[in-house]
């Protein structure tokens, strides 16, 4: 074994073979596990979440009431009506997904473009905030190296994902209950402590709100509210988080999603609103150098008698929990990015490349994209919260609003075959028209503020998009024609199969899915090879990326597709009386996969010689060569390496 493969293994861990079945159900998440992965997101937005939507507030902190009670009912609203994404898009995609088949392609590339940013933001806030919380028990002169501390975070996740999914949920499953506990008694324990000042408060803040309302207006009161319930909005995108990743889900994928989705729903709604709740039983006031969890949590840990040595180590944990749960928050990016990646390359809009898994059966450079993302992120904004909330809930309700429409066009489209269609129709609508107030709020008062650092980053990345899938429409297109002028070749009259002779010479063919590339291969070496090659073998090796992963049943309709493929090229020899055989392979890697055929090949037929195609454009330069898998050169030197010679024949397009 190599150096270079020694190391990659110790940190990321050994090879998984993706044709195994009980590697795809070890690594499929039942509903606890898909809470703790995917809900974190939302669960951890409470560190940070209620304490922007106080802030907001200004003065007149009583409205937070309402904050309190808006806050448990949208997250149950907006969880509901993303049920029937789950329902309807079983196999994964999310807002990607809905926008891209029930609104259209391009209002889909806009929701992908804002889910791709609103992930690389999870990753960046939660790691900003969770060192924001633990530089709350530090002096003032430790904040100078929180950029830092978060770039190491960053790093350190980025090695934990790409050694898996579930392997990275499981190291920080005691992180999650942890929080669970410590919050849930804090929050009930602080209720019920100042339960005497619950009376007071409905009758305060009704006095308040008519007070206010005759200094501003009732429409000065309800853009107030509106846009301090808005400054917390990245409290709800680990819902979205749950229907992009149903894919990921153990079976039944439905029933697992809709579970987890309760879970969240639940666990948010109560965490979210009783936190803000407690600011306003506890009076909670901004202390320089620490969150507003920190000042009342210290506050109703102290009312517990337990002296100042107890309630300092209390106050310790309390947040170390509430900084490793956001450090799995950050998790949720890169299981999420990565996935709406995967679905956008699948539609052409980025690289191919993203759908490829690694040997851990994760989508590596999806993961390293997401991380590389926030990071300069981080650097831009200097891990300020405040901002990152700006851009973070931009895209979020960004993302709502286009699902919710799709889903109302969709039931509304379909009302006259659908039963309990005007229930469901009713609930999409209401949640489109929340999500969409709260984000032409938050676009008008924020603009200047960063919003329009969110425009500007969403527009620049779908401007790319369409490049991209405009250059892979033409180069499908070139194809296309090749294929048609390959597709009229005739077969010969011979019938019967005709074995190879392993003395004989042979040409080998790495073929794909085109059969005119593989005819252009084949009859481009009996022309300058005439009469020399007396066997014919056609190779062939599939990516199980993660669509092929993701779906029941897809790796075997992969199989069955690649074997069609086979046979034609191997039926085409038999009737020009040619001796033939094929050879397919599976695998994370095709340069892999196709080295290990060639050289069992290499055994049973010393004379062999390996011929394949490479795409040649006109125009070629380092983006093209992005955008195109460049596995004929990777693997031409492996096999010169090995002591095997190789042919790449042009193919222009």
């Amino acid at each position: 074994m190599n150096r270079g493969k020694t190391i990659r293994e110790f940190f990321l861990g050994k090879a998984l073979d993706p044709l195994k079945s009980e590697t795809r159900h070890s690594l499929a998440l039942v509903a606890f596990l898909a809470w703790v992965g995917l809900g974190a997101d939302g669960l951890s937005s409470s560190a940070y979440g209620p304490e922007e939507t106080f802030r907001a507030l200004g003065p007149h902190t009583h409205l937070g009431l309402y904050m309190a009670i808006a806050t448990a009912l949208t997250v149950f609203i907006i969880a509901l009506a993303y049920n029937q994404v789950i329902e309807l898009f079983p196999t994964g995609g999310g807002g990607y997904r809905v926008a891209s088949k029930l609104v259209g392609p391009y209002m889909g590339l806009i929701a992908g473009c804002a889910l791709i940013l609103d992930y690389v933001l999870t990753v960046a806030i939660s790691v900003a905030a969770g060192v924001e919380a633990l530089a709350s028990l530090l002096p003032l002169g430790f904040h100078a190296y929180k950029l830092w501390t978060e770039v190491v975070v960053i790093g350190l996740l980025i090695i934990l994902n790409l050694r898996g999914m579930k392997e990275a949920i499981k190291i920080l499953l005691p992180i999650f209950l942890g929080f669970v506990a410590t919050h849930l008694f804090l929050i009930v324990y602080g209720i019920i402590a100042h339960a005497g000042n619950l009376p007071e408060l409905v009758p305060n803040t009704l006095a308040e709100t008519s007070q206010l309302a005759g200094n501003i207006g009732w429409i000065g009161v309800s853009g107030m509210l509106l846009l301090a319930y808005s400054q917390g909005g990245g409290t709800y995108t680990g819902l979205e988080a749950v229907s992009n990743n149903v894919n990921i889900l153990a079976e039944p994928r439905v029933h697992t999603g809709k579970m987890t989705m309760f879970y969240m729903a639940l666990s948010l709604a109560f965490t979210a609103s009783g936190i803000i709740l407690l600011y306003l039983l506890w009076n909670a006031r901004p202390i320089e150098g620490q969150t507003l969890n920190a000042t009342t949590f210290k506050a109703i840990i102290d009312s517990l008698g337990m002296g100042p040595w107890g309630s300092q180590l209390s106050l310790i944990v309390v947040l170390a929990f509430e900084a490793g749960l956001l450090f799995v928050a950050a998790n949720t990016g890169f299981l999420g990015g990565p996935a709406v990646l995967s679905n956008m390359a699948g539609d052409s809009w980025v690289p191919h490349k993203f759908r490829y898994l690694s040997t851990r059966l994760v989508t590596q450079n999806g993961i390293l994209v997401m991380g590389v993302a926030a990071l300069a992120i981080l650097f831009w904004t200097r891990g300020s919260v405040t901002l990152l909330v700006v851009l973070y809930s931009i895209s979020v309700f960004l993302t709502f609003a286009i699902s919710l429409f799709g889903l109302c066009l969709y039931w509304w489209r379909h009302r006259n075959e659908l039963e309990h269609w005007l229930r469901r129709f009713l609930l999409s609508l209401l949640g489109f028209l929340i999500c969409f107030s709260i984000l032409i709020v938050l676009l008008v008062e924020k603009f200047t503020e960063g919003g329009w650092v969110t425009a500007l980053i969403i527009t620049a990345i779908a401007a790319l998009c369409i490049y991209i899938r405009n250059h892979y429409s033409q180069t499908k297109e070139a194809i296309r024609s090749v294929d048609q002028v390959f597709a009229n070749q005739p077969f010969g009259p011979h019938v019967g199969a005709i074995e190879p002779d392993p003395e004989n010479q042979t040409a080998v063919f790495i073929v794909g899915t085109s059969r005119g590339g593989g005819l252009h291969a084949l009859l481009w070496v009996q022309r300058m090879f005439p009469r020399h090659f007396k066997n014919f073998i056609f190779v062939n090796a599939r990516t199980v990326d993660s669509h092929a992963y993701g779906g029941e049943g897809a790796v075997e309709l992969m199989r069955v597709e690649a074997n069609a493929t086979l046979k034609f090229f191997v039926d085409f020899c038999h009737s020009h009386e040619m001796a033939s055989a094929s050879s397919l392979g599976f695998g994370t890697d095709v340069v892999d996969e196709v080295t290990h055929q060639c050289e069992e090949i290499s055994r049973t037929y010393p004379n062999a010689i390996f011929f394949t195609s490479k795409l040649i454009f006109e125009a070629d330069n380092w983006f093209i060569r992005l955008l195109h898998n460049q596995a004929a050169l990777a693997i031409q030197r492996r096999l010169h390496f090995d002591g095997l010679q190789m042919v790449i024949l042009p193919m222009k397009v």
